[in-house]
């Protein structure tokens, strides 16, 4: 069969019907585990340096001054990222007040609706057992619940990137209406770019090129996509802002942004570098358990791709295809991971969470697989599956369980960041969390390699996903939120309350942004080693209050010899010049015994 000179190639029988019905039941149940895994204990943990104390701050500033342009930090112009994620940080503020909660709940919001998407596009397109499977292993995977729960930009990236994706498809291959989602793929494409800068239609693009290419689909898009019209929708929707950002800061906003974005793909940047083959441990641990199936998933897709081009059947007929009959969705996932993987890899600053925005087209691939392991005992490669995906638990048993006393042995290189790492344990998290891989995975293997019982296998997998998550947040989160994350940012409080707009707060020793935003003022950042730039603040009139870990007091300047301790936290101290005004009661208490000392 050749392809028709218009880029499709027509169907020789009728397509057997899809069941595109949404289960209610289902979605209901989907998003509640999805609210309690996102929302959850949101706020109980205090802000991790740097990016989410850099963003939340910069949202509070912007909700205080109302400047909705132009973005700040420490009240001085933050060039790092684009607005959109501010905007929905000051819309929640307004909601919910300034807090931890507050910062973190657009990301938790648009993780929500991630899912949603998901479950609704491959319902649509594959049926709802693919749909819930698609949706549950986006749900169910280390990295997508981490940055579904902290303030970030690449919640709110993904969804926009993976809604304009899903947007091309249903545009090119859609019945009726639905051909109008086109739309979408140039709204998605603009919000991301507001979103974090050029990579918000990079990665849409290389997807699509890549897949346009590969099934010399082309001709089609050229005729459906509103190309000329879809251009102008972005760049009426992403423009305006850089172009104010331009005519407020001129050269100083081009030449920082362009550091951070094409200074960061030629150059490693804050450290964030590794090897080319960065990315694929990232993958298999982000994505567990799935990312057992995954090499396989995409294997196969591969292969129904290579073997249509030999046929010359390589362009997809329509998306109302049968989906046992139809591989072009796989072709398209399978694109849109190796493109994204290709460009994340060639760029020099490398950090995990960049590959975030392929992780729903894993889903689509591993659900795909699996669901042909579930209804073909045949199915090819299923054994290796398994294998991989308990290998990979055991592994992440393993290292969980090596965690306390490997910790134990160098916490005392952290000390500089954490002052009490050496004197705070990791309580049983570590072995609660071993333990339940080691179980999972024994259920994995037990299930998965047996015909009768392999659906089960999903649920095991998932549900020791799940345990996990709540055995970290509950067990060891508070922990360490407790004796390294709390204590500085509690000073910090403190301070803020204390400190007229003439007033200075000096944070001296490791930069925590986080500590801006618990003082709600600027600060005056004096890292280790630059002590002498404390001095010209000592002289000026007013109260001057220093915070500072309690080990690096005898580095600071001799005038400040006299200044009193006013309030000791877990190895920091705030110094005064001035007696403070007001002391919250919770932070005279004296502080508490250590678990296990």
């Amino acid at each position: 069969m050749e392809p028709h000179m218009n880029g499709e190639v027509p169907s020789l029988q009728t397509p057997a019907p899809i069941d595109r019905s949404i289960q209610p039941v289902t979605l209901v149940v989907l998003l509640a585990l999805a609210a309690v895994l996102f929302l959850v204990g949101l706020g109980s943990l205090g802000l991790t340096d740097r990016d989410e104390g850099r963003n939340a701050e910069a949202g509070r500033e912007m909700f205080e001054t109302g400047n909705y342009i132009s973005p700040t930090f420490n009240y001085e112009p933050r060039f790092a990222k684009p607005v959109f994620v501010y905007w929905l940080m000051t819309l929640s503020y307004h909601a919910f007040g300034v807090s931890e909660f507050a910062a973190r709940f657009p990301s938790a919001l648009f993780g929500l609706g991630l899912i949603l998407l998901q479950y609704l596009f491959l319902t649509r397109c594959r049926g709802p057992v693919i749909g819930l499977f698609g949706a549950a292993m986006l749900l169910l995977n280390l990295e997508i619940i981490g940055l579904s729960r902290m303030a970030l930009t690449d919640s709110v990236l993904i969804f926009f990137t993976t809604l304009s994706l899903y947007g091309f498809w249903l545009g090119l291959y859609g019945e009726g209406r639905e051909r109008h989602f086109i739309w979408f793929f140039y709204i998605g494409m603009a919000l991301a770019t507001l979103t974090k800068g050029p990579i918000g239609f990079l990665i849409p693009l290389l997807a699509v090129g890549l897949y346009l290419w590969l099934t010399r689909s082309w001709p089609l898009f050229r005729r459906e996509g509103r190309l000329l019209p879809g251009l102008l929708l972005f760049i009426a929707l992403a423009l305006p802002w850089y172009l104010m950002m331009l005519n407020l800061h001129g050269q100083r906003y081009t030449t920082s942004a362009q550091g951070d974005t094409i200074g960061r793909f030629l150059g490693t940047m804050e450290g964030h570098g590794g090897t080319l083959l960065f990315y694929l441990p990232v993958f298999l641990l982000g994505f567990f358990p799935w990312s057992g199936l995954l090499p396989f998933a995409w294997y196969q897709a591969y292969r129904s791709w290579r073997e249509a081009k030999q046929a010359g059947t390589v362009t997809p007929a329509t998306s109302t295809d049968s989906p046992r009959s139809s591989p072009a969705l796989e072709w398209f996932a399978a694109a849109w991971v190796l493109g994204g993987l290709v460009f994340f890899s060639l760029s020099s600053t490398r950090l995990p969470h960049y590959i975030g925005p392929l992780f729903p087209a894993a889903a689509i691939l591993t659900a795909s697989f699996w669901n042909r392991c579930v209804t073909d005992h045949a199915a090819p490669h299923l054994r290796g599956a398994i294998h991989m995906m308990t290998a990979v638990g055991c592994i992440l048993a393993l290292a969980f369980a090596s965690l306390p006393p490997l910790y134990a042995k160098f916490a005392v290189k952290l000390v500089d960041e954490f002052p009490l790492a050496g004197q705070v344990t990791l309580g049983p998290g570590p072995y609660t969390v071993a333990s339940i891989f080691l179980v999972g995975m024994g259920l994995v293997a037990y299930f998965g390699l047996s015909e009768t019982r392999r659906p089960a296998a999903f649920w095991a997998a998932g549900g020791s996903l799940a345990l996990v998550v709540l055995a970290v947040t509950q067990l060891t989160f508070p922990l360490v939120h407790h004796f390294v994350i709390d204590p500085p940012q509690r000073l910090a409080d403190v301070a803020g309350l204390n400190l007229g707009p003439n007033d200075r707060l000096i944070l001296y020793g490791q930069p925590r942004p986080s500590l801006v935003f618990y003082a709600k003022r600027k600060a005056i950042v004096v890292p280790k080693g630059e002590e002498a730039n404390i001095k010209p603040y000592l002289t000026q009139p007013g109260r001057t209050l220093i915070l500072l870990p309690t080990a690096m007091r005898n580095r600071l300047p001799f005038e400040t010899l006299e200044y009193p301790v006013m309030l000791e936290r877990y190895g920091y101290i705030l110094l005064a010049n001035q007696s403070m005004i007001h002391v919250p009661e919770e932070a005279e208490k004296p502080p508490i015994r250590i678990p296990g000392h």
